[in-house]
């Protein structure tokens, strides 16, 4: 038996995530084949097919090829796309549109989120996208324009079938977005009035069953067209169950009753479908980030275009206080750019022109200082930035497609409610049903036996619990987004709130990424700045990434001095190099190297100082000229400024373990993490032992996140439980690979994240224990005849509202 793994994403281009239906259908396709015994998926960064087979029946050769062969048919075959909706008015109507969907011919998976977005797999072989659209269309959705371009391997929506009416059904929307809500207030008035003049004497009770109809029609109208719409799908809603109930109230002469409930249900619908609405316009302000026109130069004239009609190359003229329309990079002027729609960063970034950038360039090479993103607000100065990517590619045309597919994705909690839903309906309906025969065995008659059904039915419905977890859900999310940190969905959400342990990759995410001159000690009558010329001097004439920092920093300190010229320079392979200064010879490098050009140990002096800086993780030269010793220079990568303040941070709100994952040597590691706060610097690793490590911490800890850049730590950021990547904005690769994006190349927004999700597992869990609670509550005192319809219904409402406007303080998240 053999087995081989290759690429999933080189298999099937245009996958979606682990979750996506083309991935079972690729299994289901090799399983099936002769000699193949196991086809399975492996976790990895990217996603791995494991193949296993008989090497006796089939070649490996042939194996991929029958592998390449599946994923271009299931590629070609089934499609995928995001579609915009308006409006999905609450959590059940989501999964009643899920329903209806997968039940159109040619349908693989649709996910329905609340905000509107349709997440859909369709098989091209049996409906096509502009059928699919008619036929969701038909549903009585309509799909709004599509002002912003989808992901790259979402295919482009076409636009001129689209309308972008903004009513949930065809004709009931009459009074405008709120109708259902004074339908609600309608309702109340009538109930309230009623019941006010229940109280006055001589009043007919005609005139109060009438009152009482008008509320009943009122607060019923939605809830009909709700329950209508689901048993044409053969099922028995909420809707219909609280009909049921209020046509029984009435049927038994309790009009009143039968008003309230209605009422209650209305208004709890309607103001769930507003509260809800607030975190979908979170969500869709990411959109109008961008401006609908740009400013372009052609042919000596500034003119203005729709950013669609932007291409790579175009240049576009950036007016003071207007915001940026294209990723791309400042080729003239000079401004302070607010950062914080894309990155969250709080203070303006200062751009300035490239100089000397011909040909291809790549944006995430481009240093941040000289790179613009589309969204972002430019500040006091007229700037020029040449395109470099198309509108549809954007940063932030792929924050929203992202952000859009996040919404769709289910969290663990969500999953575990849906499926405890499955089984919980129908042991309430059962219940029910037994109940309307309790006359039977206890002295009652029907009619309180059906009244007391009905109450419990109210108290049994598990509205609460359905919108519990979704609601905070999309509310985390688009508060992380609105701070710069792209969460995919609602198991990254959980995750890290769950979180006692933080990993992170050193160079680059708690340090700068590059060497910093450190120190310049001159050694007895030398000065400082002759060590500094001197050194600068002779490094310059290097391409080496240290001889780039003593340079720089030497100039930083030195400002205009004109440097002495350098010459003749050599490098001195494992000692360091050599050059010329006005004929005399400098040497720069370790001890065996000055230990060889002056016959004896370098002084005890310089050789203390020397082991001091080592043993402080520098890397440290001694500069010798002539027949006398100029003293160290020391470089290092240094942490970031806001490394120690994160790091402290987070052990405010309960990270325990901050793992420092870094090929450097021990030494260097437990320098760094004693700067900046670290408690388990490890070094000396090969990327497959940074793998490791993450195994070995998952054992001990349960789960562990992976802070990095989402390229070269990719694979322990596969391993962890949730993967960070930070600078996502000017990466494609990060974006793609991590669960969760810290947009700005900063920790800062890291605390956040973390408080954030914790926040958010906070409140889920408030939720559960208030929607299951009050079940739990209202069950047994309505069995008992304890609790009537009426104190029912406004508890169950209640618990619907409380749950919804808990999960709403999301967006209002700040931390301490």
């Amino acid at each position: 038996m053999q087995k081989v793994q290759l690429d999933l994403p080189i298999l099937l281009p245009e996958l979606l995530d682990e979750q996506d239906n083309c991935i079972r259908l690729l299994l289901a396709d090799l399983n099936g084949k002769k000699g193949i015994s196991k086809a399975h998926i492996k976790e990895g960064q990217p996603l791995q097919l494991c193949v296993h087979y008989e090497s006796a029946l089939i070649s490996l050769a042939k194996v991929e090829e029958i592998a390449r062969n599946s994923g271009a048919e299931v590629t070609q075959r089934y499609q995928h796309t995001l579609l915009r909706v308006k409006k999905v008015r609450h959590q059940r109507h989501a999964r009643q549109l899920e329903h209806k969907i997968i039940a159109i011919a040619g349908v693989v998976t649709a996910m329905v989120s609340v905000p509107g977005t349709i997440r859909i797999e369709w098989d091209s072989e049996q409906v096509t996208e502009e059928q699919l659209r008619q036929k969701i269309q038909q549903l009585g959705l309509n799909i709004s324009p599509a002002t912003k371009p989808q992901h790259r391997r979402v295919p482009q929506q076409d636009h001129h079938h689209e309308q972008g009416h903004d009513h949930d059904h065809s004709n009931t929307n009459f009074l405008g977005e709120h109708t259902e809500l004074y339908f609600a207030v309608g309702s109340g008035i009538s109930w309230l009035a009623g019941f006010i003049l229940s109280f006055v004497d001589g009043v007919a009770p005609e005139l109060l069953i009438g009152i009482f109809t008008v509320g009943i029609l009122f607060g019923g109208y939605f809830t009909l067209i709700e329950a209508i719409g689901a048993i044409r799908q053969g099922k028995f809603e909420i809707d219909f169950l609280m009909l049921v109930a209020a046509a029984g109230a009435a049927a038994l002469g309790k009009w009143g009753e039968a008003a309230l409930l209605l009422f209650l249900f209305s208004l709890g619908h309607a103001l769930e479908h507003y509260a809800m609405n607030r975190a979908r316009k979170s969500i869709s302000a990411l959109a109008d980030l961008a401006p609908p026109i740009a400013l372009i130069r052609r042919n000596g004239q500034t003119v203005e275009i729709p950013i669609e009609d932007l291409k790579v190359g175009d240049v576009i003229v950036v007016k003071p206080n207007s915001k940026i329309a294209a990723d791309g990079i400042v080729i003239k002027g000079n401004s302070s750019v607010n950062q914080a729609p894309i990155t969250g960063e709080s203070v303006p970034v200062d751009k300035r022109p490239i100089i000397g950038q011909e040909g291809n360039i790549i944006l995430e090479d481009v240093p941040a200082e000289h790179r613009a993103f589309a969204g972002t607000i430019n500040g006091s100065s007229v700037l020029e930035i040449k395109v470099l990517r198309a509108t549809h590619d954007s940063t932030l045309a792929r924050l929203i497609t992202l952000v859009k597919e996040a919404e769709t994705q289910k969290s663990p909690t969500q999953l575990f409610a849906d499926k405890f839903e499955r089984y919980y309906v129908p042991v309430v309906l059962a219940v029910v049903v037994l109940l309307l025969f309790a006359f039977l065995v206890i002295d009652e008659t029907f009619a309180d036996s059906f009244y007391r059904a009905m109450a419990v039915l109210i108290a049994a419905s598990p509205c609460a619990l359905a919108i519990s977890t979704p609601s905070a859900v999309l509310a985390g999310v688009a508060r992380a987004a609105r701070q710069g940190v792209l969460i995919k969905g609602g198991r990254p959400l959980e995750d890290l709130g769950n979180l006692t342990a933080v990993a992170f990759d050193k160079t680059g995410t708690l340090t700068e990424g590059k060497p910093h001159l450190t120190h310049a000690i001159p050694y007895e009558n030398a000065s400082r700045e002759d060590l500094l010329m001197t050194a600068a001097a002779v490094e310059a004439l290097s391409d080496h990434p240290l001889a780039k920092a003593i340079v720089d920093g030497a100039k930083k300190e030195l400002g205009n001095i004109v440097l002495p010229v350098a010459e003749q320079l050599e490098a001195l392979i494992a000692r360091g190099v050599k050059a010329q200064i006005e004929k005399e010879n400098i040497h720069i490098g370790n001890r065996r190297l000055l230990a060889e050009i002056t016959g004896m140990p370098v002084p005890p002096v310089l050789d203390q100082q020397m082991k001091d800086l080592e043993d402080g993780g520098h890397t440290a030269m001694i500069i010798h000229r002539g027949d006398y010793y100029l003293g160290i220079i020391a470089v290092m990568d240094t942490a970031r400024p806001e490394a120690k303040a994160t790091l402290a941070a987070l052990r405010k709100i309960g990270i325990r373990r901050m793992i420092m994952l870094t090929g450097d040597n021990q030494k260097v590691a437990e320098a760094v993490a004693t700067e900046i706060g670290i408690t388990d610097p490890l070094g000396s690793l090969l990327p497959e032992d940074k793998v490791a490590a993450i195994e070995r911490l998952k054992a001990e800890e349960g789960k562990v996140a992976m802070v990095g850049d989402g390229v070269n730590d990719a694979p322990a950021m596969a391993k962890s439980t949730v993967g960070i990547a930070m600078g996502a904005a000017g990466s494609d690769v990060a974006l793609e690979t991590a669960d969760i994006a810290l947009m700005a190349d900063k920790l800062d927004n890291l605390p956040f994240a973390i408080a954030l999700s914790r926040k958010a597992k906070q409140i889920i869990k408030q939720n559960l224990v208030i929607s299951l609670g009050m079940v739990a509550i209202l069950v047994p005192l309505t069995v008992m005849g304890v609790a009537e319809i009426g104190p029912a219904v406004i508890a169950h409402e209640g618990s619907t509202l409380v749950v919804v406007l808990n999960a709403l303080r999301l967006l209002g998240f700040k931390t301490k």
